[in-house]
């Protein structure tokens, strides 16, 4: 059994997912594609992820391949969660994790729209109802191009649709259902996230038609030739690794993930802390890299990769998460964690949380130099607060 040792590991991470200064990316979907997808819940962790894996990036460059040239595409996958993804990837990510999110939206809107009270009402058809306002919705998207949830509400009015509260508990309120269709529709494929509506940390946003990128709609894939393509690519950048990583990240059940498994060439592999798998056509040792120095964002893709991160994670899980597992920013330096970064007004700060010695300290140094001004003066705050990033961004400049 071929064995991967945890400096393996780090050598693999640094150079397959663009953190090696002498393996960095050339453009934005190149830095993309390096780990797969990127994390979007928080807007500002695509442009920094982006920024810390192609050194000659700009803000600009990741918004004209977003939404100039569509070559990479924000919507929800794996886990119900917004990625960024290049565009080529999108129809496997939609049939291999969307399309399933999507039923699930749609039962629960469709229940709930059944059992309580609305205004105006509904009607006893809810699935036709439904059908109609995402069909209309897609036409004045159509019409538009893009369009904001207030501007579709106004074309759609039944988007306005509201559910009125059933008890007194405080949580129980009356909510429309305009943010709940539209990430339906996007979750089955219909619509995608455009434009912000602010600048680039804005978390408002426009949509957009899938047609307007697809003219016949995203193209069909079969769900376990899908579920393949995304194992054996998330396999390539991050493995070797556990079929528990593999599970998590994708979000499948156990069983799913075993089905996928036995479909693709895969080879039992041991690593420092137990079992793992990889690829079977990607088990050479890869050459060491000399250390390199990067700042990742919160929920940045390499960090959130795995379930089991103790090989480059070693004993910092406390200040640099929160209590619900998002990490926050990170210092990184020859393949693993050893610090955090905030930001107090403009300007980063960072600590380290080890001795890691002069060299390694200087090269932080200038990473954090080096993306400043690439920042243009914007003061970044994570949606997710962590202890270090909360302690760095409260002290004085």
């Amino acid at each position: 059994m071929v064995k991967f040792s945890t400096a393996q590991r780090r050598t693999r991470l640094m150079r397959r997912h663009r953190l090696a200064a002498e393996h960095a990316a050339s453009s934005p979907v190149e830095a993309t594609s390096s780990v797969v997808v990127l994390h979007a819940t928080d807007p500002a962790t695509v442009y920094l992820s982006v920024l810390a894996r192609c050194p000659d990036a700009t803000l600009n460059d990741l918004s004209v391949a977003l939404y100039e040239q569509h070559s990479l595409v924000k919507m929800i996958g794996m886990r119900r969660t917004m990625f960024v993804a290049p565009t080529e990837l999108v129809p496997v990510i939609h049939s291999a994790a969307g399309m399933e999110i999507a039923a699930r939206l749609r039962r629960r809107l469709v229940k709930e729209l059944s059992s309580a009270p609305t205004e105006p009402p509904v009607g006893p058809d809810i699935d036709s109802w439904l059908t109609e306002v995402e069909t209309e919705v897609e036409r004045a998207l159509l019409e538009r191009g893009e369009a904001l949830a207030t501007e579709l509400s106004r074309a759609e009015p039944r988007l306005r649709t509201a559910v009125l509260p059933t008890s007194d508990k405080a949580w129980d309120v009356k909510q429309n259902i305009t943010s709940r269709v539209l990430t339906l529709m996007g979750a089955d494929g219909r619509i995608v996230r455009g434009r912000p509506a602010g600048t680039w940390l804005s978390r408002m946003h426009r949509w957009a038609a899938v047609r307007e990128l697809w003219p016949e709609g995203l193209p069909t894939v079969g769900e376990l030739d899908a579920r393949v393509t995304l194992a054996r690519a998330w396999l390539r950048s991050f493995g070797p690794a556990t079929v528990a990583d593999l599970q998590w990240w994708t979000g499948w059940t156990l069983g799913t993930t075993r089905k996928v498994l036995a479909a693709l060439a895969v080879a039992d592999v041991e690593l420092d802390d137990g079992p793992g798998i990889a690829l079977s056509d990607d088990l050479e040792p890869e050459p060491p890299v000399p250390p390199s120095a990067a700042l990742l964002p919160a929920l940045d893709p390499t960090p959130m990769g795995w379930q089991q991160r103790e090989f480059f994670l070693g004993p910092h899980r406390a200040p640099l998460f929160d209590r619900n597992g998002n990490i926050g920013p990170t210092v990184w330096w020859d393949g693993r964690i050893v610090g955090g970064w905030g930001m107090n007004g403009p300007d980063i700060v960072w600590r380290l949380l080890e001795d890691v010695g002069a060299e390694a300290t200087t090269a932080i140094a200038e990473a954090a130099a080096h993306l400043q001004p690439r920042l243009e003066s914007a003061s970044v705050v994570p949606t997710f607060r962590t202890p270090l990033e909360r302690e760095l961004s409260a002290a004085s400049a």
